[in-house]
C-alpha cells in the first residue's frame, strides 16, 4: 500500500503546554511543532508521496512527512540513524514534534529511515525541502518572486574516507578484496590472504607487515616490489576462483581501484625498478572507501583532504537559497552551473551577486546578463618600478589602449598589445616605464572591463561598503558548519549535497523563526 498522508493535530495539548514550558534553548523543536503543518502542507505531501509505489504487500507504511521531519531533526541535533530511532522514544522534545508523544515503540524503523533518505536523493526531493522554507518566507512577504541581491562563498569540509599513502591505498584495496572472498566462502582473511599470495595484508597494520628500514633509501623500491607482486599474485589468483556474480563483481570493482592507483601514483623507471611518481597525478585517488575525496586547498595555508561547501544566501531575506559540493581540488567556479539550476527550479534571478575572486572565472560571471552586477574585490594591480597597469587608458568605444607617453594601440580582450620598439624608445617616459629592449607589453584580461570596473568601484567608501556585504554569507558558512561539521557525515558528492541542504533547511527555519510574522506563535 502506498503510505498516507500525515495529518498531526495543529492545537497543543495540554502535555504538549508543559513539554514546551520546559524548552529553555533548542527553539526549533517549539518552531517545528507549531509549524509543522506550513512546512508539510498538502501539496508538498503529496511531492513526497511520489518517493513511493502503491504496493499491495509490505509493513504498514509511514508518512513521507513524518521521516523528512526525523531528518531536518536529525540534522539539527547532529545525531545517527541509530540514534534518531532512539529519541523518539526517549527525547520528548522529539515526540512532541513527529506526533509520537508517550510512544514506547519507535513510529519507523532504522531501515525505514535510511530507505526514505535514498528516495529522497534519487528523486532531487531534497532540494525540494530547501526550496520550501523560501515558498513558506515568500508566503509571509519576507521573500519573494524577485531578482535577488545574493552572496556566494565557500568554506572547507573534510572527508569521511580515511586518508591514505601510496602504500597503504594499495594494501587497503587488496585487504578489501580479499575480504570480500574470504566472507563469501566462510573463512578467515588471513587463511584466504596467504593462499592467494598476499599474507602481508592480513595483518593490522601493512608498513609493519613489511618490517623494513624506512632510512634505508631502498626501502621505497623494496616495498613497492612487495606490494605490486602481492597484487599481481591475487590477480592470477582471482582467476582460478569461482563466485557469485555479485562478490566476483564487487572483487573486480575492488581491484580496479588498486590498478587506478598504481597508474596514478607509481611509474617505472628506464631500468624497470617500480618508483613513486614526483608530483600528484591529476584526479589522484586519496581514499579506498570515498572515490570522490581530493586534495585540495582553501587558501595558501589551508589545505584540505575532501570536500567543499558552497552557499548562496538572499543579503535581503538572509535564507540561504541554492548550496553547492566539490571536490577539494575543482576550483570554485565550478560550482555555478548547480547554483544556476537550483535558482531556476525556483523561478529567481540575480541582480547583484557578491562574491570572493575565486568565482570571477564562473560562466555564471563571463557569461552574465546587463542586468545582473557583480561585487567583487579586484585582483590587485601589480606595482613596480614602473608605470603600473592602470596608468593605460582603455578606450572601450574605439578598443584602443593609450599609454601615459600618448601613444595608442588597438586591443583585444584576452590578447596581448606590445607598443613597438622604436616608438619606446624615442618616449622620454622610456625610463619610468619599461627596461625591454622591445618595448612595453600589456596584457588584457577577457574580462577586462568588469576588473577595472571593480577596481574604481573599490577606491570609494560607497564600494568599499558594498563589498564588505558579502560578509553575510560567511556567517551563514558558520552557522551550516556548525550543524553539518567540520568533517562529512557521507562518502561521496549526492550524499553530502544532500546533507548540506538539510543543514541550510535549518538555518533557514531559524531565520524563519525570527520573523514577526511567522515566529510570533513560537
Amino acid at each position: 500500500m502506498r503510505p498516507p498522508l500525515w495529518h498531526p493535530p495543529v492545537e497543543l495539548s495540554t502535555a504538549e503546554h508543559a513539554i514546551i514550558k520546559r524548552i529553555r534553548r533548542a527553539k526549533l523543536f517549539v518552531f517545528l511543532r507549531q509549524h509543522r503543518h506550513e512546512l508539510f502542507a498538502y501539496a508538498f505531501q503529496q511531492e513526497l508521496l511520489t518517493l513511493y509505489k502503491d504496493q499491495p504487500q509490505g509493513q504498514p507504511p509511514v508518512p513521507p512527512a513524518q521521516l523528512a521531519l526525523a531528518t531536518l531533526l536529525q540534522a539539527y541535533t547532529q545525531v545517527s540513524d541509530d540514534e534518531v530511532i532512539e529519541a523518539t522514544t526517549m527525547d520528548r522534545r522529539w515526540q512532541l514534534v513527529l506526533a509520537c508523544l508517550d510512544a514506547e515503540t519507535p513510529p519507523f524503523s532504522k531501515g525505514t529511515l535510511v530507505a526514505f533518505r535514498q528516495r529522497l536523493i534519487a528523486q532531487q526531493l531534497d532540494r525540494r525541502l530547501l526550496e520550501r522554507t523560501v515558498e513558506i518566507a515568500a508566503s509571509s512577504g519576507a521573500f519573494g518572486p524577485r531578482q535577488l541581491r545574493a552572496a556566494l562563498d565557500s568554506s572547507p569540509l573534510w572527508g569521511a574516507g580515511r586518508v591514505e599513502d601510496t602504500y597503504n591505498l594499495l594494501g587497503h584495496a587488496l585487504r578489501k578484496a580479499l575480504s570480500v572472498i574470504a566472507r563469501q566462502q566462510g573463512r578467515g582473511l588471513r587463511a584466504v590472504a596467504e593462499e592467494a599470495g598476499a599474507a602481508l595484508v592480513a595483518g593490522p597494520s601493512l608498513k609493519a607487515a613489511l618490517d623494513l628500514d624506512w632510512d634505508d633509501p631502498s626501502a621505497q623500491h623494496h616495498a613497492l616490489t612487495m606490494i605490486l607482486d602481492a597484487i599481481s599474485a591475487v590477480e592470477h589468483w582471482l582467476e582460478t576462483q569461482p563466485a557469485p556474480a555479485e562478490t566476483a563483481s564487487q572483487v573486480a570493482a575492488t581491484m580496479t581501484v588498486a590498478q587506478q592507483v598504481q597508474a596514478q601514483d607509481i611509474v617505472t623507471t628506464p631500468d624497470g625498478v617500480p618508483t613513486l611518481r614526483h608530483g600528484v597525478a591529476a584526479e589522484r585517488r586519496i581514499s579506498i572507501e570515498d572515490a570522490e575525496m581530493r586534495h585540495g586547498r582553501k587558501s595558501r595555508s589551508l589545505l584540505v583532504d575532501g570536500y567543499k561547501r558552497h552557499v548562496l544566501r538572499d543579503l535581503d531575506s538572509r535564507l540561504i537559497v541554492a548550496v553547492g559540493i566539490t571536490p577539494a581540488n575543482t576550483p570554485e567556479a565550478s560550482v555555478t552551473d548547480v547554483i544556476e539550476l537550483d535558482l531556476a527550479a525556483q523561478q529567481c534571478t540575480l541582480r547583484e551577486l557578491h562574491i570572493d575572486r575565486a568565482y570571477l572565472a564562473s560562466p555564471l560571471v563571463q557569461q552574465r546578463t546587463e542586468t545582473l552586477a557583480i561585487f567583487c574585490k579586484a585582483w590587485p594591480v601589480r606595482q613596480g618600478p614602473y608605470f603600473p597597469k592602470s596608468a593605460f587608458q582603455l578606450d572601450w568605444e574605439r578598443y584602443e589602449l593609450r599609454c601615459p607617453g600618448g601613444e595608442t594601440m588597438p586591443f583585444e580582450p584576452g590578447g596581448v598589445v606590445k607598443f613597438p620598439a622604436a616608438t619606446c624608445g624615442h618616449c622620454v617616459l622610456r625610463e619610468r616605464c619599461t627596461a625591454s629592449a622591445s618595448g612595453r607589453s600589456i596584457s588584457i584580461h577577457p574580462d577586462e572591463a568588469l576588473l577595472q570596473e571593480l577596481r574604481e568601484r573599490q577606491q570609494t567608501p560607497q564600494g568599499r561598503a558594498q563589498l564588505r556585504e558579502r560578509v553575510a554569507v560567511e556567517h551563514a558558512l558558520a552557522h551550516v558548519g556548525r550543524w553539518q561539521g567540520r568533517r562529512a557525515r557521507y562518502r561521496g558528492v549526492r550524499k553530502n549535497v544532500f546533507d548540506l541542504r538539510r543543514c541550510a533547511v535549518v538555518h533557514n527555519l531559524h531565520v524563519l523563526m525570527h520573523l514577526p510574522q511567522i515566529g510570533q506563535a513560537a
